[in-house]
């Protein structure tokens, strides 16, 4: 077993670059459950506007205590990610403050959970959700300030790798778009050459033919310029 220190280390060093965002995410709750001694299995509520939904989890348990919350829109880490409250159910199987789900997930096998918020600047993301089949394994404190640690590091992480892949995103889009644009004018010549008409006239058949073929104008460019169409 390593050092605490240690896969702190690695959760707060976390590379993001040619890594899915999936993957990155499923080491964050990997390193989050060993660095957490009683944890069993751990998750990531993530929020986007008001639905909630895991992201990523190290097993069964995790997945099927939040999926039980999410059914029925209460539970210790919906309200831990919109509340940004830490929240710590000593046992399930007598928790009282979630009484159409505790019970449910008692019977799932979860004996005690620890809920932490995922907090970036002066909002929260989600929350970071611990697991165990044993009663009052998050009762100490140094615990719950432990999971605390892992959550802030996590969140910087999760933040990072959802700017990233809405780069990667955009700059894909970009990239075809750029390509469509030119394999379009490539055509638009070629029907200039072929018709002896201007630019805008070609474009306009181009567009037509799009139109009356139901087909994208990047689709039939291509095959212009492949010498599919003539």
């Amino acid at each position: 077993m390593r050092p605490t220190d240690q896969v702190l280390d690695e959760l707060a060093t976390t590379v993001l670059v040619d890594e899915p965002r999936d993957a990155v995410l499923a080491r964050v709750t990997a390193l989050a459950r060993e660095a957490i001694g009683p944890a069993e299995d751990v998750s990531l509520t993530l929020l986007e506007g008001e639905r909630a939904f895991t992201a990523a989890h190290t097993g069964q348990l995790a997945l099927d205590a939040d999926e039980l919350q999410y059914e029925r829109g209460a539970g210790p880490c919906m309200d831990a990610a919109r509340a940004g409250v830490v929240l710590v159910v000593s046992d399930m199987a007598t928790e009282e403050r979630w009484p159409s789900y505790a019970p449910a997930a008692a019977a799932k096998g979860v004996g005690s959970s620890l809920s932490v918020p995922l907090p970036v600047q002066v909002s929260t993301i989600g929350g970071l959700n611990v697991y165990s089949t044993s009663t009052h394994a998050f009762d100490d404190p140094d615990v719950v300030a432990l999971s605390q640690r892992v959550a802030q590091l996590a969140a910087v992480v999760i933040a990072n790798a959802t700017s990233y892949a809405s780069a990667l995103d955009q700059a894909r889009q970009l990239s075809e778009a750029m390509a469509s644009r030119a394999v379009i004018e490539q055509a638009k010549g070629i029907i200039m050459g072929a018709r002896r008409c201007s630019a805008d006239d070609a474009f306009a058949e181009l567009a037509r033919a799009s139109q009356h073929a139901n087909r994208k104008l990047r689709d039939l460019a291509v095959e212009i310029t492949q010498g599919v169409i003539r």
